[in-house]
């Protein structure tokens, strides 16, 4: 049997598709593309695909990640396009890595978000960031199925900063407005998780920033943070093995 670890994006409306959704999709698409899965065993035997961290709806993401064992050897350059193919637009593969041992999911404990706040002046937003990372608990509710929850937002967050549009080439920001402030995050993955809403609900608390209309989220990356407090790629250590 053969692992294969994938990296893929969430794009366009496809971010308010749940993961539920996403997963059958997937699924599908691995059958169109011929891939020849390995499957449990049992009464119900389903497909060994493993999810990591999937990206809350309503929100995007460029990092992505799933494990498919199969039980014939495929090569997975070839399989990332065909896979891609059969693969409704919005959720692109962009990279297939046989899996050298390890866990997947010990390899991500945080995530880089841009939070894109149109109508909100860059320097308002950057005031905001300030106080919240000046504090040392900023206490939010959250509606979930039992009711409303208190969470402290504040712990999870490594780091936060205002970011200039032109800093990042490879984004597409044909659709801002002006104002528009970008916070980038560097969030743990705790529990519960936090959540960028999470993050601009305790800015809302903190400084009482409330956007005019709602924000876009995109998740950039995942990773394990390093010592310094930077994400390293968790499919660096398949590469290089």
């Amino acid at each position: 049997m053969q692992k294969l670890r994938l990296r893929y994006t969430k794009r366009g409306r496809l971010r308010f598709t749940s993961h539920r959704d996403i997963a059958r999709t997937f699924e599908r698409a691995l059958r169109r593309a011929g891939v020849p899965m390995a499957y449990s065993q049992g009464f119900s035997p389903h497909p060994k695909v493993s999810w990591v961290g999937a990206a809350p709806t309503g929100v995007a993401s460029e990092a992505e990640y799933v494990e498919v064992s199969v039980v014939e050897r495929v090569d997975p350059a070839a399989l990332r396009i065909a896979l891609d193919e059969a693969l409704p637009p919005g959720i692109d593969v962009m990279e297939i890595v046989q899996a050298h041992g390890g866990n997947l999911t010990e390899r991500i404990d945080a995530s880089e978000w841009r939070i894109e706040l149109d109508g909100i002046e860059p320097e308002k937003l950057a005031e905001a960031v300030s106080a919240f990372l000046a504090a040392e608990r900023v206490e939010v509710e959250r509606l979930t199925k039992n009711g409303m929850k208190t969470l402290d937002v504040r712990p999870a967050v490594v780091s936060a900063q205002v970011e200039p549009r032109s800093s990042d080439a490879g984004h597409d920001e044909a659709g801002l407005s002006q104002p528009c402030g970008i916070l980038m995050t560097v969030v743990r993955q705790v529990t519960p998780t936090v959540r960028p809403d999470d993050v601009l609900n305790a800015l809302r608390v903190v400084a009482d920033l409330v956007p005019p209309v709602p924000a876009r989220a995109t998740r950039m990356a995942q990773g394990r943070l390093d010592g310094e407090g930077r994400l390293v790629d968790p499919l660096q250590q398949d590469r290089e093995s």
